[in-house]
């Protein structure tokens, strides 16, 4: 799978929706005098920043490796992921603010009875801004994208986002002023937890984690399966990027000519890289088995 057609296709889509979804919800909002849906268009016009983000680090995360980047440059699109988590976390604090200034003003008791249309609106845009998590989501984990996970759930924080907003009408609608703050409260405390996790996980891609541990598991097996190894003395994994740095140590019989141990060391190089795609570089050491 390509990885940069798919960030390419996926951030294309993204745009186009964002941006219709933008327009619609900002005219629905003014015609049908909803506060709510004005602030949800201006969170789904912030989006189209947000995948501008993702397209912009993951091209340069594709760089190939240069005299001042020997090992490559995967970690750029942490950098985007991080961004992004820092955007989604100052998104749900807006909302959060907002959310108690009205509970505490008793601001929306003062609201106009929200129109028909913004009610329309927020359905759609809960459709639209799920669709668009799913089919962002699903390719995220396909190509193991930190940024493009990152906007996936800022396209989920939109939908819920826009769920608050609904909520909020519907109420208003039936005289109950006050959900749309109580909903909206509800909402950022998702969009805050998203923004946490995507944080935590870009962090940790950019200060050399090691992956799982049932892909660990994995490796162990597939190199003590390896004909002439004797024992695996290590194996230590980081992560670089989406990518991952593996380093082992094996033990072979001590008396193989060099050439022999070479050849088993090849072996097992070849078998993680070829076994493990995310797998970017595997460094094996041989140690020779001392016989008593």
């Amino acid at each position: 799978m390509d990885s940069k057609k798919v960030v390419s296709s996926v951030s294309a889509i993204s745009i186009a929706v964002n941006l219709v979804l933008s327009a619609g919800k900002l005219a629905a909002g003014i015609l049908a005098h909803s506060g709510a849906m004005v602030s949800d268009a201006v969170h789904s016009a912030s989006d189209v920043f947000s995948t501008i983000i993702v397209i912009i680090g993951f091209r340069l995360s594709a760089k190939e490796a240069d005299k001042d980047h020997p090992y490559g440059h995967e970690r750029l699109e942490c950098v985007a992921g991080i961004i992004l988590a820092m955007i989604l976390f100052i998104t749900g604090m807006g909302i959060a603010k907002g959310s108690f200034d009205s509970l505490l003003t008793s601001e929306y008791l003062e609201a106009t009875t929200p129109g028909i249309a913004a009610l329309i609106a927020a359905m759609i845009s809960i459709a639209a801004k799920e669709g668009l998590y799913q089919l962002t989501i699903f390719y995220a984990k396909k190509i193991q994208s930190p940024a493009l996970k990152a906007d996936a759930w800022h396209h989920r924080s939109d939908a819920l986002s826009s769920v608050g907003a609904m909520a909020g009408i519907i109420g208003a609608r039936m005289g109950l002023m006050i959900c749309e703050p109580i909903a909206s409260l509800v909402i950022c405390v998702f969009i805050i937890k998203a923004s946490v996790e995507i944080f935590s996980d870009a962090v940790g891609k950019m200060t050399d984690k090691a992956c799982d541990e049932s892909t660990q598991s994995s490796m162990r097996e597939l190199i003590l399966s390896q004909e002439g190894v004797q024992s695996l003395a290590e194996l230590k994994t980081r992560m670089f990027g989406a990518r991952v740095y593996v380093d082992v140590v094996i033990t072979v019989n001590g008396e193989l000519s060099l050439t022999c141990a070479h050849a088993i060391a090849e072996r097992v190089h070849d078998s993680v890289e070829r076994e493990f795609p995310s797998v970017k570089h595997c460094m094996v050491h041989v140690d020779p088995s001392i016989s008593k």
